[in-house]
């Protein structure tokens, strides 16, 4: 399967690699982890085409982005179910979980008058091995 092909985005070898690396990575990629990774196969491609590509992934909605902590954002491909995250404030570990929210909104743009596009929840805490470490 070629996602790639599904938009009306070139598909260039950098842009496959870029996204083959969003699509295998376990976790939430930043743009520097996906640089580092695509390096291994790419030694010449830059940071700043890896910026270009996620902003044009972004565009064409291959990929969602997270702002999972105040430094920078992460990356993942984007998926048809709804899901949330939990992000430790010890060590910055993402979990990600399923809450139906679809089902406590559906009523929101009627009462409020806004045309619902996309929902986020994340909950910040402490991961089980933090708060034993904080015991």
């Amino acid at each position: 399967m070629c996602p790639l092909c599904n938009t009306d985005l070139k598909a260039t070898g950098q842009r496959a690699v870029i996204l083959d690396i969003i699509r295998a990575g376990k976790g939430h990629l930043d743009a520097d982890d996906i640089h580092r990774r695509a390096q291994k196969k790419l030694p010449r491609l830059s940071l700043s085409t890896v910026y270009r590509a996620l902003q044009k992934f972004k565009s064409s909605g291959l990929v969602e982005e997270r702002h999972l902590d105040e430094n920078h954002h992460h990356y993942e491909i984007s998926r048809k179910e709804e899901h949330h995250h939990l992000i430790c404030s010890g060590c910055g570990k993402v979990v990600e979980f399923k809450l139906p929210l679809a089902r406590i909104v559906e009523n929101l743009p009627q009462t409020a008058g806004f045309d619902i596009t996309g929902s986020e929840i994340q909950l910040t805490g402490l991961c089980p091995d933090c708060k034993k470490k904080a015991e």
